[in-house]
């Protein structure tokens, strides 16, 4: 078998949606076709192991044939646990989404510089932007990269040399607002002119929306409602922030498959 696509959600601020985003992007990319394993860096908060589950749990209550990552949370907090558990979900998927702590951590650091497809959540504000870019506070205008941008900038670097690979940097744009404002404006213009400077693609990601909060102790994902027969229409135009969110990744593999994920909703 082939060396697994890597995709890493790492952020060093919490609270940004990243492992919520991380699961539903684990089960999308599984009803997608794609054969998925997912580990959980945070052996405190164990958030994506909990609702993984809350899912294996519903799985087994409704008798529901629901696609399921496969999914470890990692107790060995060393680069060789790391290597090891990353070998274990090796056997079973071609794609492992990584969710790391939303802190600066070794073992973090460690799994940033193994991402094919590097995934930075933030929430659409200047507080979020802060962390990978400073911005002048009269005209909102970049006045330099943060400390979290030299990091990334870094660990790529430091990929390409060892392995010639280069890696796909994500900043996905979480809890935008759904009307326009001139802050939505203000952080997009900030973020398109770093993006330029430092080398990422922005795209936008999930929304504030109550049903995310709803689905967690079940398990469950918006793919998943209409197998269950749960559709409102208030969860539609959701759903569709998730299909565009997973076609915007552009995880290898995915494009031919991405009408799956259509059907499943």
């Amino acid at each position: 078998m082939g060396q697994p696509h890597f995709v890493v959600f790492a952020n060093e601020k919490g609270g940004t949606g990243k492992s919520t985003t991380a699961v539903h992007t684990a089960v999308a990319l599984a009803a997608s076709g794609h054969r998925v394993g997912a580990l959980d860096l945070d052996s405190r908060q164990r958030t994506l192991t909990r609702y993984l589950e809350n899912r294996a749990a519903t799985i087994r209550r409704l008798e529901a044939d629901l696609p399921q990552p496969a999914f470890e949370v990692l107790d060995d907090h060393s680069e060789a646990g790391l290597d090891a558990a990353i070998g274990r979900l090796s056997q079973l998927a071609d794609v492992i989404v990584i969710d790391t702590p939303g802190r600066d951590d070794p073992i973090a650091r460690a799994a940033i510089l193994k991402a094919d497809t590097l995934v930075t959540p933030m929430n659409d504000s200047f507080v979020d932007l802060d962390l990978i870019g400073q911005v002048h506070p009269d005209n909102y205008k970049i006045t330099k990269p943060s400390f979290y941008a030299e990091l990334i900038w870094n660990s790529r670097t430091q990929r390409a040399k060892v392995t010639g690979k280069s890696v796909d940097w994500v900043v996905l744009r979480n809890r935008l607002q759904h009307i326009a404002s001139h802050n939505l404006q203000r952080v997009g213009a900030a973020l398109d002119e770093l993006a330029r400077r430092v080398g990422f693609r922005v795209i936008p990601g999930l929304g504030e929306r109550v049903i995310y909060r709803e689905l967690f102790p079940k398990g469950l994902t918006l793919l998943d409602l209409a197998e269950l027969g749960e559709v409102g229409i208030g969860h539609i135009t959701a759903r569709q922030e998730l299909r565009e969110m997973i076609a915007g990744l552009g995880i290898p593999g995915s494009g031919e498959d991405e009408q799956k994920v259509a059907v499943a909703g």
